[in-house]
């Protein structure tokens, strides 16, 4: 056998060569024959045109180092050399009889620079093929020059930094079939003429792909969309179009690729989609379509991926989306989507991922969801999803989210059996039962781990077991009922996110958690270890850390010196500890700072005094300490600051003047320090016009009442809207830059007579409370027009005068303590008009006359009014008598009037008559109580 082969290829050897020989001879023979069979040599201009194109950029080989996808690009002119044939250059394509330029593919090249005029692109005449995507032409723009390249057919702009407006000679191109000027960095602008003629002309467009490109002049996608009978892809993502798609839209029967995601188009889909048979792909999300998804789909037999998340759909899922056998991708999420998940007829046998998250879908999981064995990536988190977590028979999973639901039972074994997992959540999903934590070394692949808030389920952590997670980043184990700090944490060589609050963890922190923080958890995030038993000092957070809280446990000692390299902080709360000494200074200069919370501690030493200009601040909270000295000029560099609390300290000064520059300041809280002199504006013709929160009470402040600031209070000026709801209203909060996980404001009040602390801010709520002072003088009649004010306290002080009859404008006023003062007058009638007032205090003043009576009025106690010996009426037993006021007469006087004194002598005596049988009647019946109060108003 082995000699038979040999001799078989010796043949062909023998062959080829002489195969060879014969082809020299007739190629030297007829030379003519061989120059026909080469490419021409590139043509002389074109030649030079490239090389001046090449000489007009240079090469930025950084371009692309924040996108790794873009990591094979390379410098393709880098072959373009003077004295070779152009046609053998790297991204040229010649014509292979004349040797013109007729191709151009320069994409993710690296060019940089700016695209001028006269550029000598424009004199590539023979182009049919141009490519420039994914290169830095520095926001030139396309300049007209482009519509001399009347031979094009294919046209890739893309992601080049292009800018201004799209030129209305491209629609000379009108033997364009693909057209893609995608805008990454949203610098190019398409008008309706330039439109309308390009939907003229390019009848023959069979691609079209504008993503980014700025249509909001267009506004609506146009009727004029329907001439383009060939196209069979469509992209108009993050466009600023809205309004309707018109019903000519429906009629381009060839697409197959459609996406208009990320604009603002709304109404119904209809079912006139039903038309677009031959998509295979449909991407219609984060836009503002409405009503239900149409029952259509049993048609779209090639369709594999359908995207309608973030939009208002509502009502049923279509029991035609479920059974497209080649689906492959199905998003729903963040919809307002209902009821059960169709468990019946289904043929998604080719679904890998489906994604229903943040719905409000009910019943149970299906039995086919556990079963497909295509599926890798199911997310129907946020719904309202009950009965038990299922066992999945097939193991091809790597992404699982099941978090906020309502599930009953344990959790499922079979997840264990998900070797190539890398997303596990589970949160907030009601499960029970008990996990032993170290059956999760099987999933040697996950990265994120969510078992957060599951009342009912036991986590059993046991320190000697070797746990093997190399590849964890994220771990999520909040209110788990954990008692020992997790030493399975010490096996992970990269964590970003790790949520152990909210548990019962005691002790000291272990040295090695430190250690890892320090050297090497160097991309760690986000740590919270708050609400929790821990004890010793405090860790200090990784350098690139965002967001950390170690707030409620019992932390001693200082905050060291080494928390200044952790610069990139975002949020640092470390309240409600036992900490001490000094704040760091630095903590005032960090850039990135939105909420430095050092609430209830023993701090002590002054206020940081170096707060950076253009510092992000939105909270600073330092109150309950034992801060001295005055406040630093440099808050007035907190311009972002919307929360300030430094009550409750030790703080010495006057009214910090400063802050009237910080024009975003809604909570303001000075009370319980040591503040004396008067408060007057003085630096800003505007100060604190979003102020929703003034609480300077417990000091000893002096002087008038700052009727400066109280005219400019524009933020307690503000009723809320009509059509507000109760469950539209929002809370104070700060949001970390790299996260949606919020910092939830929160303030201590005077509320109602009592101390609150309000955990959560509503930015409706308003109060003012100067109390416990030594103000005096009047108060202003400009308190009045404070109309959206919830609360007002002005007691302990030594104000003087008359209750202005403008404070009955406070039309939301649920409180008003004007007790302890030397006030003076009757209580304006104008008072009984605040419907919503439920706490009244006017006790401790000089107050005189009839205390009115209606509405809320009716409620309220002797503690109101006591201490005033001048008031008689209800509710006082003090009867005011002869000397009672009677009600206005609801009759003009009037010479001529029909209802002259006679009139009156003869009412007069038939109510005497009246009153004799009434009289009789009380004596007589067990219950007067009844007839009493409709006659009388008794309560």
């Amino acid at each position: 056998m082995r000699h038979t082969h040999i001799h078989k290829y010796s043949f062909l050897n023998i062959t080829m060569r002489r195969y060879t020989l014969l082809l020299l001879l007739l190629l030297v023979h007829n030379p003519s024959s061989s120059c026909s069979s080469v490419l021409p040599l590139c043509n002389h201009h074109d030649n030079s045109d490239l090389l001046q194109f090449k000489n007009s950029f240079s090469i930025n080989t950084s371009l692309y180092k924040d996108w790794p996808a873009l990591s094979s690009c390379y410098n393709k002119i880098a072959s373009w050399n003077n004295g070779t044939d152009c046609c053998e250059w790297d991204g040229v394509t010649c014509d292979t009889t004349s040797g013109h330029v007729i191709g151009l593919d320069l994409s993710c090249s690296m060019l940089q620079g700016e695209f001028h005029p006269n550029n000598t692109l424009f004199q590539l005449t023979h182009l049919q093929q141009l490519n420039l995507a994914a290169n830095d032409f520095s926001d030139s723009p396309i300049y007209p020059g482009i519509g001399d390249l009347v031979s094009l057919t294919h046209l890739n702009l893309s992601c080049s930094s292009f800018g201004n407006h799209i030129p209305s000679t491209i629609s000379r191109l009108s033997k364009l079939l693909s057209l893609d000027l995608s805008s990454c960095n949203h610098e190019l602008r398409l008008d309706e003429s330039t439109w309308s003629k390009l939907m003229g002309n390019t009848t023959n467009l069979e691609v079209l792909v504008l993503d980014g490109v700025d249509m909001s002049s267009i506004r609506k996608i146009p009727d004029s969309i329907g001439h383009l009978n060939s196209l069979n892809q469509l992209r108009l993502r993050n466009c600023q179009i809205d309004g309707l798609i018109p019903v000519s839209f429906w009629n381009l029967t060839q697409l197959t690729h459609l996406e208009l995601l990320g604009n603002r188009l709304h109404g119904e889909i209809p079912s006139l989609l039903s038309n677009l048979k031959h998509l295979t792909y449909l991407d219609l999300s984060s836009n503002s379509f409405s009503g239900h998804i149409p029952d259509v789909f049993d048609n779209f037999t090639k369709l594999d991926t359908l995207q309608l998340s973030s939009n208002n759909l509502g009502g049923q899922l279509p029991p035609s989306l479920f059974r497209l056998s080649q689906l492959n991708v199905l998003d729903l999420s963040l919809n307002s989507l209902e009821g059960p998940i169709p468990s019946k007829d289904t043929k998604l046998s080719e679904i890998t991922s489906l994604i229903l998250y943040n719905n409000s879908l009910n019943g149970t999981i299906p039995n086919w969801c556990y079963s497909l064995p295509s599926l890798i990536f199911l997310d129907l988190g946020h719904n309202h999803l009950v009965g038990p977590i299922g066992e999945f028979s097939t193991y091809s999973m790597n992404y699982l989210v099941l978090s906020n639901n309502k599930f009953q039972g344990s959790f499922p074994n079979s997840i264990f059996n998900f070797i190539n997992l890398t997303t596990l959540d589970l949160s907030s999903a009601n499960l029970s039962g008990h996990i032993d934590f170290h059956q999760f070394s099987k999933l040697k692949s996950l990265n994120f781990l969510d078992l957060s808030h599951n009342a009912f389920l036991s986590i059993n952590l046991e320190d000697n077991v070797d746990y093997l997670l190399p590849n964890l980043t994220v771990v999520g184990l909040s209110s788990c009922k954990i008692t020992k700090f997790p030493k399975f944490l010490e096996s992970i060589e990269d964590l970003y996110v790790l949520d152990l609050s909210d548990n019962q963890i005691e002790g000291v922190i272990p040295k090695w958690f430190n250690d890892k923080l320090l050297y090497k958890w160097k991309n760690m995030q986000f740590i919270d270890l708050s609400l929790n038993r821990l004890q010793g000092n405090i860790p200090i957070p990784s350098d690139g850390t965002y967001y950390f809280s170690v707030s409620k446990n019992n932390f001693t000692g200082g905050i060291s010196s080494t928390i200044c390299n952790a610069s990139f902080l975002n949020m640092l709360i470390l309240s409600r500890n036992n900490l001490t000494g000094n704040i760091p200074q630095c903590l005032g200069s960090f850039p990135s700072l939105l909420v430095l919370d050092l609430q209830i501690n023993n701090f002590y030493g002054s206020i940081p005094g170096n707060f950076s200009k253009n510092n992000a601040f939105e909270t600073i909270k330092l109150n309950g300490n034992q801060l001295e000295g005055p406040v630093p000029q440099s808050l007035a560099h907190c311009t972002k600051l919307q929360v300030l609390d430094l009550g409750d300290n030790n703080i010495e000064d006057v009214f910090p003047s400063q802050l009237e520059a910080l024009q975003e300041l809604q909570v303001l809280s000075l009370r319980n320090n040591k503040f004396h002199g008067t408060i007057t504006s003085l630096s800003m013709k505007h100060p604190f016009p979003k102020l929703k929160i003034f609480d300077v009470s417990n000091n000893k402040f002096s002087g008038p009442l700052p009727m400066q600031y109280f005219q400019e209070f524009q933020g307690m000026m503000t009723t809320l809207n009509e059509n507000t709801q109760a469950d539209s209203l929002e809370y104070m909060s700060a949001h970390a830059n790299a996260t949606s996980v919020p910092y939830n404001d929160s303030v201590v009040i005077i509320m109602k007579g009592q101390e609150r602390e309000m955990s959560r801010i509503l930015t409706i709520f308003t109060t003012i409370d100067l109390s416990n002072n030594l103000f005096e003088g009047k108060i202003p009649q400009i308190l009045g027009e404070l109309n959206f004010l919830k609360g007002l306290n002005l007691s302990h002080n030594k104000i003087s005068g008359n209750i202005p009859q403008t404070l009955g404008n406070l039309t939301s006023l649920e409180w008003l303590d004007l007790s302890w003062n030397q006030l003076k007058g009757e209580i304006p009638l104008s008072l009984t008009n605040l419907n919503f007032l439920s706490v009244l205090n006017l006790s401790k003043n000089q107050l005189e006359g009839v205390i009115p009576r209606g509405k809320q009025f009716n409620t309220f106690q002797n503690d109101s009014y006591r201490g005033n010996p001048m008031l008689c009426g209800f509710p006082l037993s003090k009867s005011c008598g002869n000397d009672e006021e009677q009600p206005p007469s609801v009759f003009p006087e009037a010479k001529d009037s029909l209802f002259g004194w006679k009139s009156v002598v003869v009412g007069y005596a038939c109510g005497v008559v009246f009153g004799i049988f009434l009289g009789s009647l009380f004596i007589k019946t067990a219950k007067p109580l009844w007839l009493a109060r409709l006659i009388c108003g008794y309560t």
